[in-house]
């Protein structure tokens, strides 16, 4: 599987930013899918995570993001997307997409890990 993830820029704070990652050469439809963050001289940290079972999806979300990011995906473009709202200059990382965890907020249960997109947020 790999994971192409695109998006990121330069935004003031409280402005929005959608991120994509696009998965391809996996049975991407039975992943779940998640978004962490990597802040200079941090550990990488969960932000939102997607499971789909049933045709339905189930989110979750770091207490940090919520009411503020929401994933997404498109099964037909094998895309998850992560819409990030009212950005806040704490939310300056690199933000990565991951796919095919046992446990969903830990980075370490995922096998398969995209190149990364870079968020600066501007106060």
């Amino acid at each position: 599987v790999q994971l192409q993830a695109s998006g990121g820029g330069l935004v003031q704070a409280g402005g929005s930013l959608r991120l994509s990652c696009a998965a391809s050469g996996g049975t991407f439809s039975s992943y779940s899918m998640g978004w962490f963050r990597q802040a200079p001289g941090k550990e990488r940290e969960f932000v939102a995570a997607i499971t789909w079972r049933s045709m339905s999806a189930t989110t979750y979300y770091a207490d940090s993001v919520k009411g503020r990011f929401t994933i997404s995906r498109d099964g037909a473009k094998n895309t998850v997307y992560l819409q990030m709202n009212s950005l806040e200059v704490e939310d300056t990382a690199v933000y990565y997409c991951a796919a095919r965890a046992t446990k969903l907020v830990v980075a370490a249960s995922y096998d398969y890990w995209g190149q990364g997109t870079l968020v600066t947020v501007s106060s």
